[in-house]
């Protein structure tokens, strides 16, 4: 028999955190609370997406420029959305998470609503503000909430699967979106997902009971530990490196991705002569089932190669984002829309690729008193660099282009984030050299 080759020193595993747990560490209803949250998730995003499906009428309608539509589509929902993100997570360390997330689902359901009667620019952003606003309790209170049904070892995978809402989300508001809008126009698309929105909160406060806090984490088996204020929390997630390079390379990575997503049906429309009924029943099934492969993919992916070394945590997403520009160069460079679709498939993959292990890192490195706030700051890089960045700089390269008399500025404006995915990329390489000192030092500190 062959004797196994000793693993050297840097690649040795962290001891696993959930091996000191009891056997029987299952939730009751922990099943449907994630598929509840999933739900709820998957409305945020195609309250999200939708507007981006509809931009080009929406700019036909209300005579919007490019910037204009890259500030509502980004930064007018971000901003909001980052900077509440933090007294959200606050509050979610502090108080009933479930009823919060299901408040928050109420608050931009109904914003979303409001956005069928804009009639400017002006009335379209005050609506985006709101949705961002109810947006921030979503995301970082739901982490936290799986957090404590599911154990450390399994958070990669199960945090893969809950962020599947944003492909399903990008399908449902690219498809029901469109359709409702080739059927109705935009502006009841726009009222039907608001009204979904209100059936799915209902539904997660009536049966999704709140988890106990940090029971599923051996340094908090004994007991809940009391909520950490902000200052403490920015002290600890500043004192380790691989939350520092986490969140500047996600900040970077969701640039790329929510500035591709959010332009690639205008591109298709635009450039492509691409009608919004084939958006409809194309691109729609075609995104969620990319950004599903991405997203889930790249959690069920770190979640194997972690039990070999840790390092996996930036050297898988590293080497998407490597890929991601050139493949994305080459489909916006394709002669028709059905060939830029077809090869766009492989930038989609492979650009969320980061989602699920920047946000089980980010569990699995963070005081049980402080997860959601924690959550929420690299969540706040996600969305002000990421969401309000990626979007609005597309829009505002594609104006000044076009104000200089360039052939297809939109083509030369999204191509330009392949640059940004190579500088994501070198980021997570250096995450990488990083993670199995930080990981070893929140196991002695015992998170």
């Amino acid at each position: 028999m062959a004797r196994r080759r000793p693993m050297p020193e840097g690649e040795r595993l962290t001891p696993d955190p959930a091996a000191a747990l009891p056997a029987t560490t299952a939730r009751p209803g922990r099943v449907l609370a994630l598929l509840l949250l999933i739900v709820v998730g998957t409305v945020n995003y195609v309250d999200r997406q939708i507007l981006s499906v509809l931009a080009e009428p929406i700019r036909q309608d209300l005579g919007l420029s490019d910037t204009q539509l890259g500030l509502l589509t980004g930064l007018s929902f971000a901003l909001f959305y980052g900077v509440m993100g933090v007294p959200a997570a606050m509050l979610a360390d502090r108080h009933h998470r479930v009823r919060l997330v299901a408040a928050a689902c109420l608050l931009w359901s109904a914003f979303t609503g409001a956005c069928a009667f804009a009639g400017s620019f002006l009335h379209l952003a005050l609506a985006r503000f709101g949705v961002g606003i109810g947006e921030a309790g979503g995301t970082a209170p739901s982490l936290s909430i799986l957090a404590d049904y599911y154990p450390p070892r399994y958070r990669p995978a199960v945090i893969g699967l809950f962020t599947a809402n944003g492909p399903l989300g990008v399908f449902v508001g690219a498809s029901f979106g469109g359709w409702m809008a080739g059927q109705y126009g935009w502006r009841a698309a726009f009222l039907a997902v608001a009204a979904i929105g209100v059936v799915a909160a209902l539904l997660l406060v009536l049966f999704v009971r709140e988890p106990p806090r940090g029971g599923l984490d051996p340094a908090s088996a004994a007991g809940p530990s009391r909520p950490m204020p902000l200052g403490p929390t920015l002290r600890v997630f500043m004192s380790r490196p691989a939350l520092r390079w986490l969140l500047f390379a996600s900040g970077v990575a969701a640039f790329v991705s929510t500035g591709m997503l959010s332009w690639i049906p205008a591109f298709l429309m635009r450039v492509q002569g691409m009608p919004l009924a084939e958006v409809a029943r194309w691109f729609g099934p075609a995104a969620g089932l990319c950004f599903g492969i991405g997203i889930a993919g790249g959690g069920a992916l770190v979640n194997w190669a972690s039990r070999r070394s840790l390092r996996a945590y930036g050297w898988v997403p590293g080497l998407a984002m490597l890929l991601t520009g050139p493949t994305l160069a080459l489909a916006l460079l394709a002669p028709d829309w059905r060939t830029s679709l077809a090869l766009m498939t492989v930038p989609m993959i492979c650009s969320t690729i980061y989602v699920a292990p920047a946000l089980a890192l980010v569990q699995n490195l963070s005081p049980v008193a402080a997860r959601a706030t924690v959550t929420a700051l690299v969540l706040l890089a996600f969305n002000i660099v990421g969401q309000g960045g990626g979007p609005l700089a597309v829009g505002m390269l594609s104006d000044g282009l076009a104000g200089r008399g360039a052939a297809d500025p939109l083509r030369i404006a999204m191509i330009a984030l392949a640059p940004v995915a190579a500088l994501s990329a070198l980021a997570y390489f250096a995450l990488a050299r990083v993670v199995l000192r930080d990981a070893e030092a929140a196991a002695r500190d015992g998170l």
